[in-house]
């Protein structure tokens, strides 16, 4: 130890106190020590004293050593409290350590208490700095909590205040193509430009929240039909440039296989990869086609989405699931599409797997685990388109 300690020894006998001091000496401990031998002067020396250390005997004429202890933890000291004593029952040694003393050390063994003192420093050391780092975890933890709900405030504007402002300018847009449409359609172009832009804009913040809400929300695990998912999809994007010239074909096999899972989840999934196979189609091919097959078994539901598009060079196809990377220059959004996708697959403990040749198309291999298995399975297709 190379700082002075405090000592306060509890200690009528000073004989006693003579082989402490003596012992502490030998061992090379340096240390400025108060005796007392009663209550009243005990609690005194806690404050006027201010000890590092508190040694005490275990029975005195009127005061002991576990009445020391309540008085110390009652006034909130956590300094080392350890039982200088002459004889003690291995019962009432760990009553004591239970009770909130450090160590303990008997008389006839005095070589101990130097060891005992700087483990007991060391530990107080060690309890305080893990008692601090939890206190500043609990701050962190309050901090975040915070946080998240400003971002939840945040989600719920681009939900509302953002988007729903988008709608009402598309729906002007059309009634200014309408008006136009009556006399030369000479601002028909200008407003096709305009809907693009708003759409473009409306499906960044989309995929703005979809991120959000998988990263914040649990899963909803609900029993699943893929064919509905499918269709709502396909609905959804009819909008989309190339649409009507993309063959989709969509067929799942074993559905009556109960498969479950989150529809939400699958929904956005379904809806990126399909979306993609659409923007990113081959217009010099006869016919852009997409054809997905969906597998159910009692573990886990298979897909594969393979389309006949332009296709993903090799060396740009390990990054294609990279927040903000874009493959091609035909791509218009921000990035965050087939990201968002890895990750609601993660979040699903799925797997989503890429293959691709520029040129000749892509095909995109997805496993979702079946959150709710079944033992039995019969073989049944079921062609959807």
């Amino acid at each position: 130890m190379n700082t002075t300690l405090r000592i306060l020894i509890l200690e009528d006998v000073q004989d006693d106190v003579i082989l402490i001091e003596h012992a502490l000496k030998k061992d090379g401990i340096q240390f400025e020590l108060m005796q007392v031998d009663s209550q009243e002067t005990f609690i005194n020396a806690l404050s006027e004293f201010d000890p590092d250390v508190i040694l005490s005997d275990h029975s005195l004429p009127q005061f002991n050593s576990m009445e020391a202890l309540k008085i110390c933890r009652k006034q909130g000291l956590d300094i080392p409290f350890i039982l200088v004593t002459g004889t003690m029952s291995e019962e009432f040694a760990v009553r004591c350590l239970k009770e909130g003393a450090d160590d303990y050390v008997l008389k006839l063994n005095p070589a101990r208490l130097s060891s005992a003192i700087v483990n007991s420093i060391k530990q107080k050391k060690i309890d305080s700095e893990r008692k601090e780092a939890e206190k500043a975890l609990h701050q962190q933890n309050k901090e975040l909590v915070k946080i998240n709900e400003e971002l939840d405030k945040f989600v719920y504007s681009v939900s509302h205040n953002l988007r729903a402002p988008l709608t009402s300018v598309l729906g002007l847009v059309n009634i200014g193509r309408m008006e136009d449409s009556k006399k030369d359609d000479s601002f028909q172009p200008l407003f096709d430009m305009m809907e693009k832009s708003i759409r473009k804009l409306d499906a960044t913040l989309k995929e703005i929240l979809d991120y959000s809400r998988n990263a914040r929300s649990d899963i909803n695990i609900e029993r699943v039909d893929l064919a509905v998912i499918f269709r709502t999809c396909l609905e959804s994007l009819e909008f989309i440039e190339g649409y009507e010239h993309v063959r989709k074909e969509i067929s799942i096999h074993n559905d009556e296989i109960a498969f479950y899972s989150d529809s939400h989840r699958l929904g956005v999934i379904f809806d990126d990869l399909i979306s993609n196979a659409i923007r990113y189609r081959d217009i010099s091919k006869k016919q852009p086609s997409l054809v997905i097959e969906a597998e159910i078994a009692a573990d886990a539901v298979h897909i594969l989405f393979r389309d006949n598009g332009i296709g993903i060079s090799e060396e740009l196809t390990p990054r294609i699931f990279e927040m903000f990377f874009r493959a091609t220059e035909k791509s218009e959004g921000a990035g965050l599409g087939l990201y968002i996708v890895k990750e609601m697959t993660k979040k699903l403990n799925g797997i989503i797997q890429v293959t691709s040749v520029p040129g000749q198309g892509t095909e995109f291999h997805l496993e979702i685990p079946n959150a709710y298995p079944v033992e039995k399975q019969t073989n049944f297709n079921r062609q959807i388109w």
